[in-house]
């Protein structure tokens, strides 16, 4: 890494940094997650939805006074990542201040920003103490009705979409910026402006759903760690991986990150290096 570097570390949220949040989100209500996943979403990616689309519509189909999701608000989503942080990974509440610790050892030349980029629901991602130490949160979004029920997909966030996300990140463009101009991502943006090198860009995701971004990082210089716990996988990734989702990265980790674990230790190696 060169002088002055901000490092951006990108983690997926789902199955790397915590079990599955729309898997969490249902069984909260006393849904099946093995019949969502393995039936209700597996139907709808044959009838041709995007994924991330097909899981979304299918949520939304579950929200009304009558349904297994009631009357669904934003409050509500987040209140579900509070209660995901009883499930967190191990190390995953401190490896963030670990990091920084560890750029703060090197000042000036070393920062550390750390993002979640994922295809779940962001109000459920910003309701974890993680987001707290993120710069930002990349998830999907659900537009409200009048009486603040969710009710629209409104910003789905695929796996090609991370990319995107990624982009974002590299050219600094805020998410408040994004908001207003969608398209300021298209923006030229010379090397030497730009916010986080993928160079010094860290991305640790499932392998799975992350294909995309690990072949963008990889390819311009950045690094990559797969998490994968073969032993602990979750009904989502288990129905993905029998529909031909292939993984990219030769080697996975357990989705571990205290000090003396094999991804944690490396994450800890790498802002140092």
């Amino acid at each position: 890494m060169s002088d002055e570097t901000t490092v951006g570390v990108v983690f997926g949220f789902d199955d790397v940094l915590a079990p599955d949040s729309t898997t969490f989100l249902l069984e909260q209500h006393g849904e099946d997650p093995e019949q969502f996943w393995s039936e209700t979403f597996r139907d709808r990616i044959a009838d041709g939805y995007d994924p991330t689309t097909a899981y979304l519509s299918a949520l939304l189909e579950r929200v009304g006074p009558e349904e297994p999701l009631a009357e669904l608000t934003i409050d509500e989503l987040r209140a579900t990542g509070a209660a995901l942080d009883d499930h967190l990974y191990d190390g995953a509440g401190e490896v963030f201040a670990d990091l920084q610790e560890i750029a703060a050892a090197y000042p000036p030349e070393i920062s550390v920003e750390c993002f979640v980029v994922s295809e779940g629901l962001a109000p459920i991602l910003r309701g974890s103490s993680i987001a707290d130490d993120c710069t930002a949160v990349y998830g999907s979004e659900l537009a409200t009705d009048d009486g603040g029920i969710v009710s629209e997909i409104k910003q789905p966030i695929s796996f090609t979409d991370k990319t995107r996300c990624l982009f974002e990140i590299n050219k600094g463009v805020g998410q408040e910026e994004r908001a207003e101009n969608p398209y300021a991502v298209n923006d030229n943006v010379e090397r030497d402006q730009r916010a986080i090198l993928f160079d010094d860009m860290v991305y640790v995701g499932d392998g799975i759903t992350d294909v995309p971004c690990f072949s963008l990082v990889k390819e311009r210089g950045g690094r990559v760690f797969g998490v994968y716990d073969e032993d602990d996988r979750s009904h989502k990734q288990s129905v993905v991986q029998e529909m031909g989702a292939q993984q990219r990265v030769k080697q996975f980790s357990e989705p571990r990150y205290t000090e003396s674990s094999r991804l944690g230790s490396l994450l800890r190696l790498t802002v140092e290096g």
